[in-house]
């Protein structure tokens, strides 16, 4: 299986030292199944950028999250 687009950008934009502003839902909360997430990041140069995901990608993209401990 391929790595989704998501994690793909998340890592590419932290590598980048931009720094996770926001995750929603958050990724602690609940285990609970979820159909879109929004994950804000903040970057040196003060851009924002903006990562969602959707359905199974969303679940994965939680988990990528979850189990690297990045912190934000």
């Amino acid at each position: 299986m391929s790595e989704f687009k998501s994690i793909y950008e998340l890592k590419k934009l932290l590598a980048t030292d931009c720094k996770i502003e926001k995750v929603e839902p958050p990724v602690y909360a609940s285990d609970i199944e979820t159909t879109i997430v929004r994950v804000t990041l903040k970057c040196p140069d003060g851009k924002v950028h903006t990562i969602k995901a959707y359905k199974e990608e969303s679940s994965a993209l939680r988990e990528f999250i979850r189990s690297t401990k990045i912190a934000y």
